[in-house]
C-alpha cells in the first residue's frame, strides 16, 4: 500500500489578494532547490490514525504555529510521483510569523561518510500569492491550491 500524508493548506486574504502558506523542505538535497519544492505543511499517518488530526500536529511540528479554527474545507486526495498519497484540508489562519521552528530528521552526510548529521524538516514558511504558489509548488499539489479557488469563489 502507497504511503499517505496529511496535510494544511493554510489560506488567507491580504488586502483582498488570496495568499497560501507553503513550507520548503529542509536538508541537503533541497538547499538549492526553490521552483518546484515547496509544499504544504504535512505528515504521514498510520492505518487507523485519524488523517485531520494528524495534519493539525504535523501543521505545528513544520512550522511552530497552531490552528485554532474548527472549519476545515476537505480537498481531493493528490498523488505524487513516488506515490504517496496526501489528504489534505484548507482552513483560514493568519499570523505573521509563519516559521517559528521545525522538529529535526537525521540522515547520513555527507553520502558513504559514515556521519550523521541532523537537519530541519523544513527550514522556512512563507505566504505566497496563488500565481507565486503554483511555482513553488511540487506540481503534484498545484490542484490542491485551485480546489481551494474553486470552494472559495462565490457562485
Amino acid at each position: 500500500m502507497p504511503k499517505q500524508s496529511a496535510g494544511l493548506l493554510a489560506y488567507r486574504y491580504r488586502d483582498d489578494v488570496l495568499q497560501v502558506l507553503l513550507v520548503h523542505p529542509g536538508g541537503p538535497f533541497y538547499m538549492k532547490k526553490d521552483l518546484g519544492a515547496w509544499s504544504i505543511p504535512k505528515g504521514e499517518y498510520a492505518e487507523g490514525e485519524d488523517p485531520l488530526e494528524v495534519a493539525k500536529r504535523e501543521f505545528e511540528e513544520e512550522t511552530g504555529n497552531q490552528i485554532c479554527s474548527e472549519t476545515f474545507l476537505p480537498l481531493l486526495p493528490v498523488r505524487l510521483k513516488s506515490g504517496k498519497e496526501i489528504k489534505a484540508w484548507a482552513v483560514a489562519a493568519d499570523f505573521d510569523q509563519c516559521f517559528i521552528r521545525s522538529n529535526e530528521f537525521e540522515m547520513e552526510w555527507p553520502p558513504r561518510s559514515g556521519k550523521k548529521q541532523s537537519f530541519p524538516e523544513v527550514d522556512k514558511a512563507e505566504w505566497f500569492t496563488v500565481e507565486e504558489a503554483r511555482q513553488k509548488l511540487n506540481p503534484a499539489q498545484v490542484p490542491l491550491v485551485l480546489e481551494l479557488i474553486d470552494k472559495l469563489s462565490p457562485i
